[in-house]
């Protein structure tokens, strides 16, 4: 992934305690995330069936893993980010939380084909408000890994900001959406019906679009049994 010229206010994490980072933002969205999550997880098997396996793409400071962990504790999940110093703030939040389901932090690029071959499939994959800090390129590219790493039935879950059909429906979006494209031509908002066009050319279906708080929206698709 290329390093994007983003606003400050664009990506927030501050430093806390040790190598933990903090991210208002992430603070704030958690819950709603967290519910939406809860209610489209893949259920336990029975018996002797693997537990479900669940990634987080560009997982940032942590906070976000550790609530989802906690939230839907049946899923083994598997944090990822790019940035160091972030896989670090993703490391002590968990050992932080005493939560047995997650895994260790790995160093991903997502937007860079094909992913690592020792990467398995997943049953749940969440990428949560990055779509709009990186270029048409890249977030086809993240968007074909996420598919060829989804298991059959497996959903994948893309949550942040977005054009609607082509249109940026609030002041704030329109003022956002600016700032970031002035900063960097290649970035800023992703219209919601090209991202999945994207999606279905990648062979997954979509299963559903949900309005979220603060104008966003989570787009739900599907990898057929």
């Amino acid at each position: 992934m290329a390093v994007r010229s983003v606003p400050g206010e664009a990506s927030v994490a501050l430093p806390e305690a040790g190598e933990k980072l903090f991210a208002p933002s992430a603070a704030r969205n958690l819950e709603p995330i967290a519910d939406l999550l809860a209610q489209i997880a893949p259920q336990p098997g029975r018996g002797e069936a693997p537990r479900p396996r669940a990634l987080e793409i560009a997982s940032g400071t942590g906070q976000h893993i550790v609530g989802f962990a906690r939230r839907c504790p049946h899923l083994d999940w598997y944090p990822s980010d790019v940035d160091p110093a972030r896989l670090a703030s993703i490391t002590a939040y968990s050992a932080e939380s005493g939560c047995t389901n997650i895994a260790p932090a790995r160093q991903l690029d997502a937007t860079e084909g094909p992913w690592p071959e020792d990467m398995a499939a997943f049953d749940l994959i969440v990428l949560c408000n990055l779509l709009h800090l990186i270029s048409t390129p890249e977030a086809k590219a993240l968007i074909r890994g996420a598919a060829d790493h989804l298991a059959p039935g497996g959903r994948f879950v893309i949550y942040g900001p977005f054009m609607r059909a082509g249109e940026l429906t609030s002041e704030g979006d329109r003022a956002f959406h600016t700032k970031l494209s002035s900063h960097d031509p290649e970035v800023g908002y992703k219209d919601d019906f090209d991202v999945m066009d994207w999606l279905q050319a990648s062979g997954l279906e979509m299963a559903e679009v949900i309005e979220m708080p603060a104008n966003n929206l989570a787009l739900v698709a599907r990898r057929s049994s």
